[in-house]
């Protein structure tokens, strides 16, 4: 068992890794993420009706399944269903996105180091290091998509870059651990 104030250094260094590295992936590879969501036929009117909204999310159509009428349900499954997120003013603030990011990936790298140093001892080769951290890093990362996939219809494809990012990012965190783990 290792304590995990000796894991400070990991922590921080695979942190800043990885959002390096997702940084590359989103915003300089144009070919990786850019066509992942598609544009709507009629957007102004969908805009226009999304004016007086506020932030939020929502389901479209809106039906209460143990209150609604059969002619109800049967309306819904012949129409289109949509899952909303509304961000309304439409301001994005892309510093504080980013700060958000960075810190997801500290506490990511966290709650991985808290499970190596419950798992690993001091001293512990770096292939073991990697395997461990890489293993609960991937977890984290990979699979953080899937349930949008199953839930909500977002398109499998679009999970399966998610999840390459994931393991990209779940390597590069393993090989920061294992690079600085304590001797």
């Amino acid at each position: 068992m290792v304590p995990l104030s000796s894991l400070w250094l990991p922590i921080l260094v695979s942190a800043v890794f990885v959002f390096i590295v997702s940084n590359i992936l989103w915003m300089a590879l144009p070919f990786w993420h850019r066509k992942d969501n598609g544009k709507l036929p009629d957007e102004k009117s969908v805009l226009d009706a999304l004016a007086p909204v506020k932030s939020g999310q929502y389901l479209v159509p809106c039906l209460d399944w143990g209150t609604a009428t059969a002619e109800q349900k049967e309306a819904m499954k012949r129409g289109a269903i949509a899952f909303v997120l509304v961000r309304n003013p439409g301001k994005v603030n892309f510093g504080m996105t980013l700060v958000l990011w960075f810190l997801y990936g500290l506490v990511v790298s966290f709650f991985v180091a808290y499970l190596a140093s419950h798992t690993l001892a001091s001293g512990t080769k770096y292939l073991a290091v990697f395997r461990i951290v890489g293993a609960a890093g991937f977890l984290t990362y990979g699979f953080r998509t899937v349930s949008d996939a199953i839930w909500y219809g977002k398109p499998w494809i679009v999970v399966i870059k998610e999840m390459i990012d994931g393991l990209i990012y779940s390597l590069v965190m393993a090989g920061a651990f294992g690079w600085l783990w304590p001797r």
